[in-house]
């Protein structure tokens, strides 16, 4: 999805958060009416104990359709973990790629509530009752699908050594050190592979 620069008659949400969009003009157009915006360095909390490195930048779309509004994303962020070989930090890049229908709460024309049609989901995404679009609880929904389940610092991380726990790196060696006592007797042991 590419996406173009914010529509020029954007309406300012009055709560001041920059990802909820008040969309009753568009909700008045026709089928097939889009509006883009940017979304520039947002603080989101995916919940969870996750911890993003960045604010969330890119762009968002609305597609006007004969029941709602198609959302559809195309943001990235980073994720702060902990590489799972050699527990160095790490900063996953994430993009969120979202698309989504949302479905009004309330009628544009009458101001009455829209009763859920036959078969429809009751847990499809509403527009506010002021007609606005709350992204933000897709975004972290969104977001916390996207946790890495095995970050690593670098695609080929060594990871620790089993011996003395630092990170294993080019040249990493040991030499013959104090052996615990108990496992002196092992020194000696050879095994014979012509006998096997």
């Amino acid at each position: 999805m590419s996406v173009s620069d914010p529509h020029p008659t954007r309406p300012v949400d009055p709560t001041g958060d920059p990802l909820t969009f008040a969309v009753s003009g568009l909700m008045a157009e026709a089928p097939g009416s889009v509006r883009e915006y940017r979304i520039d360095k947002v603080d989101v909390d995916p919940g969870e104990g996750l911890v993003l490195t960045e604010p969330v930048s890119g762009g968002m779309r609305l597609l006007r359709t004969n029941r709602g509004l198609i959302v559809e994303t195309d943001l990235r962020t980073g994720f702060a973990g902990e590489c799972v070989r050699c527990l160095r930090p790490t900063d996953t890049p994430v993009r969120v790629r979202l698309q989504e229908e949302v479905l009004p709460s309330i009628d544009l024309g009458s101001g009455l509530a829209v009763a859920l049609e036959e078969g429809e989901d009751p847990e499809t995404t509403r527009l506010t009752d002021h007609h606005e679009l709350d992204l933000r609880p897709l975004l972290a929904e969104a977001l916390s699908l996207e946790e890495p389940i095995a970050p690593l610092c670098e695609v080929d991380c060594p990871g620790l050594c089993m011996e003395c726990g630092e990170r294993l790196s080019p040249g990493h060696v040991h030499g013959d050190g104090p052996i615990d006592p108990r496992l002196e007797a092992l020194r000696a042991f050879r095994v014979d592979a012509d006998a096997e």
